[in-house]
């Protein structure tokens, strides 16, 4: 059960944010601007949540994939697969009831099999989400070098990663609790330069509350570094429908990590006060997206780590990390985590070379993605929190999707 959510303030002309004690889960999809009260999401029939199956094609090595499909009882259903633990869709009412995909994804799994090394839509990322310095990290006296897949650096856990395996299935369930989907990946000792077994369940849940969760489990045989999180694209206007920069974020957090001209990070922490990275509250996406704020140059665009303020976590729950608005579909994700960071990327990679679901080129700017996870490089950083996992401990992080509407 998430803890808190976001109330809004207004103070002149700008909107603040603060958490405020959890009354009911109903009360997680109320969005208030000043005296304006946002609606819960429009049901949409009376069904109970489910989940389906059916083949997804064979990959160029011949293993078979399965599409899992996750639907509850207000209309609301998100598609993954065992390639990557890819999510393939996620179809969601307005606030007229229209239904939309809201994920970035490919039609085909020749697609993903093709593209999604590089721009990982959808996919489950691993063993190391986000960057590490020049492919090695250190670890109880052993220096580990891992292969380069963005030069000088390994990005994503390096080339062939998790979102390019093809996970198992634990179990599928369905009740009280929602509809969801347990996979597995076990990735061999010293599979892309990292030490020990490491054993992954990633469990995808989508309830009645209108939540997608994902819990992120890993156990190892020998001391190593896990940083997971899922690496989905979102446009809250639809899939396919151009660009985000006219939707609002904002992010629950004073201080990011800021990087080197090869997103490294430097290790220090700096405050958000004063540059485009400051967004405390709601804040166009494309309004400082050209600055010459020498952070935004280096990554064109916006491509950062923030730390999260985590106000009001307990018992290791999920506390608000972020929102985003659509203005015109009055679509509103509010991401909840347990990780004590978050990416924010703008899709600056996108260039018109992929085609997407709906047939429409993906351009700069067509979707966001929200990868909430540890910081990037921490092994390399020992003021960072650590990444590294031992044996007989247990990793165990989620993320939580609200979806709902204003």
């Amino acid at each position: 059960m998430l803890t808190t959510h976001p109330d809004v303030r207004r103070e002149g002309s700008i909107e603040r944010f603060s958490l405020k004690p959890l009354m009911s889960l109903t009360d997680l999809v109320i969005i208030r601007f000043a005296a304006a009260t946002c609606a819960a999401l429009i049901p949409l029939g009376g069904w109970a949540a489910s989940v389906a199956s059916a083949p997804y094609g064979t990959t160029r090595q011949g293993q078979q994939v399965t599409q899992y499909t996750l639907s509850n009882s207000r209309g609301v259903t998100m598609n993954c697969i065992t390639y990557g633990g890819v999510v393939t869709r996620l179809d969601v009412p307005d606030r007229r009831g229209h239904r939309a995909d809201i994920v970035l994804g490919f039609g085909s799994l020749a697609d993903y099999e093709k593209y999604n090394g590089k721009i990982h839509f959808g996919g489950l990322i691993g063993r190391y989400a986000n960057r590490i310095a020049d492919g090695r990290f250190e670890l109880e006296g052993h220096t580990w070098k891992l292969p380069v897949n963005e030069p000088p650096n390994t990005l994503h856990g390096g080339p062939h990663g998790f979102d390019e395996k093809v996970w198992s299935v634990v179990r599928t369930f369905q009740g009280a609790q929602g509809a969801g989907v347990q996979l597995r990946y076990v990735s061999p000792d010293g599979e892309n330069g990292f030490p020990g077994t490491l054993t992954v369940d990633v469990t995808y849940t989508l309830t009645d509350d209108n939540e997608v969760r994902i819990d992120y489990r890993a156990k190892t045989d020998k001391p190593t570094v896990v940083n997971l999180t899922n690496h989905s694209y979102f446009n809250l206007a639809g899939e396919g429908s151009g660009s985000v920069e006219g939707q609002l974020i904002m992010i629950a957090a004073s201080s990011y990590t800021p990087v080197r001209p090869d997103s490294i990070p430097t290790g220090e922490l700096a405050s958000v006060e004063n540059t485009p990275l400051d967004l405390r509250a709601l804040t166009p996406i494309g309004a400082r997206l050209r600055s010459s704020f020498q952070q935004m140059r280096y990554a064109h665009g916006y491509d950062h780590n923030w730390k999260l303020n985590k106000n009001g976590q307990r018992n290791g729950e999920p506390t608000f990390a972020a929102r985003v608005y659509d203005p015109s579909s009055g679509r509103v994700l509010d991401v909840y985590t347990t990780q004590p960071g978050l990416q924010f990327y703008a899709g600056n990679g996108l260039d018109g070379g992929v085609t997407g679901t709906s047939g429409a080129a993906y351009r700069q700017t067509d979707g966001f993605a929200l990868e909430a996870g540890h910081f990037p490089d921490s092994p390399n950083h020992a003021t960072f929190p650590s990444t590294e996992l031992k044996p007989g401990d247990e990793y165990h992080e989620v993320t939580v999707w609200k979806i709902g509407v204003r």
